[in-house]
């Protein structure tokens, strides 16, 4: 009698998932199954990898530019 429990079903992400876990990202800690979620969906998906590529300048921007952090501009 066989007694290995079959791995659970690993669900994939939709990109509107996407896009919300990886605004996610920019603040919290994301776990190891939603990591590699992400990422296989990444590697399919240009829309999402755009969308990425869009935050990541955002946030390199915001980083630059000191007024943008406090919310005042100079």
């Amino acid at each position: 009698m066989q007694t290995d429990h079959p791995a659970p079903p690993t669900r994939r992400l939709t990109s509107k998932a996407v896009s919300v876990l990886l605004s996610q990202a920019q603040d919290r800690y994301i776990g190891f199954v939603e990591r590699l979620q992400l990422e296989a969906h990444l590697k399919l998906c240009e829309g999402c990898r755009n969308f990425q590529r869009q935050l990541e300048f955002l946030r390199r921007a915001i980083r630059r530019h000191p007024g943008l952090r406090d919310g005042s501009e100079d």
